[in-house]
């Protein structure tokens, strides 16, 4: 695991220049005592070939995780798939989403095309795409205005790209705060926002899965037309229990995660 731990750590230091918050509330519960461990990160990309979802899970299926399950989004027009680590158990999961740009506008798969155009060859190939970032250049405030009426979702990822959009709390390790609703209330009586849509809390003990998570915060992003503050990355909280063998489910439940991709749309 130790290339793994690598690309964990790296991500996690891109990840805390676009989400300050995260670095907050990590620090809050280990100050409370707590062993913070990730239970999952997230990706976001388009269903273009060059940068699909089997793209981005390279690096990771080269450091020892495999397939582990897919999803559908048939609200917000995506397409998920997670993966886990082959032996190492602790290792976080992998999730990542992609838009299915045939069914949008044409205006919005002509962005995509456009974008993708302006990749390196010897990006895409390589490692460095899972850190790239806006490898596409300056974005047009037009565009992502635009491009956010189709789809939010769309337009996070026109401005910043690739990058972890989320890493999540693994609520199973914590001792204090062993609940979500522990966990929620002291995050908000901390002063941090939490994502309501579709309830504080998506999915139930019975789904074997409860999550939760903050708002993104804004950040000043600079435009072709100006600097804007547009929200950027958020941090999610994930408790999970055991099925009827006591096996921890290890999976997702789309409709809760549908509610938990709101978490960057903060205009609701």
């Amino acid at each position: 695991m130790n290339t793994a731990k690598i690309i964990f750590e790296r991500l996690w230091k891109d990840y805390l220049q676009q989400n300050p918050e995260a670095k907050k509330i990590y620090d809050l519960l280990t100050d409370e005592g707590e062993n913070v461990q990730n239970d999952h990160i997230a990706f976001r990309t388009f269903d273009h070939p060059k940068i699909d979802i089997d793209v981005l899970a390279k690096p990771f299926l080269e450091v020892g995780y495999e397939f582990a399950g897919n999803y559908v989004f048939e609200e917000k027009k995506l397409f998920a798939k997670h993966y886990e680590h082959k032996t190492d158990k602790q290792a976080p999961r992998i999730f990542i989403s992609q838009l299915e740009t045939g069914k949008f506008s044409e205006f919005l798969q002509n962005t995509v095309k456009s974008i993708v155009r302006k990749l390196p060859d010897e990006l895409i190939s390589s490692m460095e795409l899972l850190y790239a970032g806006n490898a596409w250049g300056k974005p047009s405030f037009k565009i992502y205005q635009q491009l956010r009426e189709e789809s939010e979702y769309a337009a996070w990822l026109y401005v910043y790209g690739f990058r972890t959009n989320h890493f999540t709390v693994s609520v199973n390790a914590l001792k204090k705060y062993n609940s979500l609703e522990k966990l929620n209330a002291f995050l908000k009586e901390s002063g941090f926002t939490m994502n309501a849509s579709g309830g504080e809390i998506k999915g139930t003990p019975q789904q074997l899965l409860e999550q939760s998570s903050t708002l993104a915060g804004k950040l000043p992003v600079q435009f072709e037309e100006g600097v804007y503050e547009i929200p950027a990355c958020y941090y999610e909280f994930a408790r999970r229990y055991p099925d009827q063998d006591g096996k921890l489910y290890n999976g997702f439940i789309a409709k809760s995660a549908d509610k938990i991709f709101e978490s960057t749309d903060n205009t609701k």
